[in-house]
């Protein structure tokens, strides 16, 4: 029976007297009083049956069977790692080697920031010994000044300064304490600046109608290069156009302290691409137009004659120069496309020659890194 129990019948024996509770329902079509077909059905009517594919969902509904495939979410705690051995644990190895030799060299790759401050190509940088202050200069004549104390997210220069009109920045150097910095452009003047980009004073330019270069007072030719005396603040080197290098006394802009002639191998002028003084300002190297190097050292009495001479150190102009902090090695680039170091003490032969090195701009140089272990090239 379904539904509430049916009340017993009244002791008179009449089926006929009022019905206690809820009124019975009519009996099914079909059916007889009294007969046991299906009988009354007492509480709400039974759904009709259906396929059991179609049967209605009671209660909330099912979780879907999960799909066998390997790509599906996982259900339950995470997949244990492979055994030592397999091919993930051989990758994961790959990628930490490649970590540990990456800080091995210590390569500062993890922050950049992109400084847009010129229009042409960036052919000098110079950052003060505090790290605070950077100089870039220029193909399009302008020298840009960078503070990062006082940068806003807009990066911007603080300061523009034009130096010479319509002559390339072709090299900038800091002096030993960062209050001045030297700017050499295409013109036959360098300029000093202060600290702020103030100008200072400018050097003389020489008579270009007198034959000896030792008789006039400054470079008749554009400049090609300059760098500040690493340990003098007094004292800078430049090169030049004109077959020569000088050395200057900032103090006196009127005229140089010493005229350096390169040896040649035809009497003539030939350009003087590049300079640069060891660690200790105590030697000065040049690379000639020739692809000659030439190295002088500063001691009583010494002369345009270099130290050492090699005369076929490269095949085209010697566009950077680099000594090593201990004054043994010497680095040269070359429009010949190499890199070559050197061991001063043995000149004949480069300990190595890196070739394959494309050089398109006469300003092209080399970098040792702080600990000397590494050094880099443009």
């Amino acid at each position: 029976m379904i539904g509430p129990p049916r009340p017993q019948p009244a002791d008179d024996g009449d089926s006929d007297d009022a019905m206690i509770g809820p009124p019975r329902p009519p009996l099914a079509s079909g059916s007889v009083n009294g007969a046991e077909d299906d009988g009354v059905m007492m509480g709400p009517p039974r759904p009709p049956p259906t396929d059991d594919s179609e049967d209605p969902m009671i209660g909330p509904p099912r979780p879907a069977a999960p799909e066998e495939d390997d790509d599906g979410e996982m259900i339950g705690p995470p997949r244990p790692r492979p055994p030592p051995g397999s091919r993930s644990d051989e990758s994961d190895s790959d990628e930490d080697s490649d970590a540990e030799e990456q800080d091995q060299y210590r390569i500062p790759l993890s922050n950049e920031i992109v400084l847009k401050g010129h229009t042409k190509i960036v052919s000098a940088l110079a950052v003060d010994h505090s790290g605070s202050r950077v100089l870039s200069g220029s193909y399009d004549y302008t020298v840009q000044m960078y503070d990062f104390q006082g940068m806003n997210a807009r990066l911007q220069s603080f300061r523009q300064l034009e130096p010479s009109e319509g002559h390339q920045v072709r090299n900038l150097s800091w002096s030993p304490t960062s209050d001045r910095f030297l700017c050499v452009t295409g013109s036959a003047q360098a300029k000093i600046y202060d600290r702020d980009g103030l100008t200072l004073g400018e050097f003389v330019k020489g008579d270009m109608y007198i034959r000896d270069l030792k008789n006039t007072k400054g470079h008749i030719s554009g400049l090609t290069c300059g760098e500040w005396h690493p340990k003098t603040k007094e004292t800078i080197l430049t090169s030049s156009e004109d077959g020569s290098l000088r050395i200057w006394d900032v103090n006196d802009f009127k005229s140089q302290k010493q005229v350096i002639k390169p040896k040649l191998a035809r009497p003539g002028r030939v350009p003087v691409t590049t300079c640069a003084w060891d660690r200790e300002g105590k030697s000065i190297a040049g690379g000639i137009g020739d692809g000659s190097l030439q190295i002088w050292n500063l001691k009583p009495g010494w002369g345009s004659r270099p130290d050492i001479l090699v005369e076929k150190g490269h095949s085209d102009d010697i566009t950077g120069l680099k000594f090593s902090s201990d004054g043994r090695i010497l680095l040269s680039r070359s429009f010949d496309g190499s890199l070559k170091v050197w061991d001063l003490r043995r000149m004949k032969e480069p300990v190595r020659v890196f070739e394959d090195l494309p050089n398109h701009y006469a300003q092209t140089n080399i970098a040792f890194s702080p600990d000397e272990q590494l050094f880099l090239t443009g």
